[in-house]
């Protein structure tokens, strides 16, 4: 098959690795990080993403492949003239951690978790001293002291919410120094450090073509990506 593989920048490393091994075609397509923060924005280019349904040699895709989760109810809506095939998954981090299950095992044993990984520490937004004090000084050059400090205690209130700061290794690169950066995000958030095992097993039998029902949502062509309120299956097609 000739596939399409959409999929946040953060996860570029896992997406060419699962792609460099498939018998199938996959171009991927990168988008750019941070989108899940604005799920409006997120549909509107995902959705431009998936209007092309051609290679630049003008042969057809068999399939668009979303390596996105539900993110906020970004990708509700989602339609294309081709399927479109996405994993059943609340975030990206289904695809890291391999399924859902595992995915929703750990969220319920460790409540208020932040994940790190290779790509996600590389965007830098994740939180850190360094973003701390990267905001701190722009705040204080566009807003003066005081403003700055009421802002960046703004700022800090949701970082209250979380107590874990947990790194997911999928191998594929020396790990020593994204840990011990994570750890170090940990220390100054006071939040618990873990680290998991990541699993390419889910993407990988993505760009295989490997669908099954229970782990994946194929969207026939003209149909659109739906959230599943029974929270089962997590989206629908409708």
């Amino acid at each position: 098959m000739r596939l399409r593989f959409i999929v946040c920048k953060v996860m570029q490393r896992e997406a060419y690795y699962c792609s460099s091994r498939t018998k199938n075609i996959v171009d991927v397509h990168l988008m750019e990080q941070g989108l899940h923060d604005e799920p409006d924005r997120l549909r509107i280019e995902v959705q431009e993403a998936l209007d092309t349904t051609r290679d630049i040699q003008g042969r057809p895709y068999d399939a668009a492949l979303l390596g996105y989760g539900l993110c906020s109810n970004g990708i509700v809506g989602l339609s294309a003239e081709i399927p479109i095939v996405v994993p059943r998954g609340h975030d990206c981090i289904t695809l890291l951690l391999g399924s859902k299950e595992k995915y929703k095992e750990y969220f319920d044993s460790h409540r208020g978790v932040y994940w790190y990984s290779p790509g996600w520490i590389e965007s830098g937004k994740q939180p850190s001293k360094e973003r701390y004090d990267n905001l701190s000084a722009e705040y204080k050059e566009k807003y003066g002291e005081d403003n700055a400090a009421y802002l960046m205690e703004v700022e800090q209130t949701w970082m209250k919410e979380y107590n874990w700061a947990t790194y997911i290794d999928w191998g594929l690169v020396d790990s020593t120094p994204y840990k011990e950066y994570t750890k170090a995000c940990a220390k100054f958030l006071n939040w618990e450090y873990d680290e998991l095992k990541g699993d390419c097993g889910l993407m990988q039998r993505m760009v295989d073509g490997q669908w099954s029902e229970e782990e994946f949502l194929i969207v026939g062509p003209g149909k659109k990506i739906g959230e599943d309120l029974t929270n089962e299956g997590i989206i629908k097609s409708q």
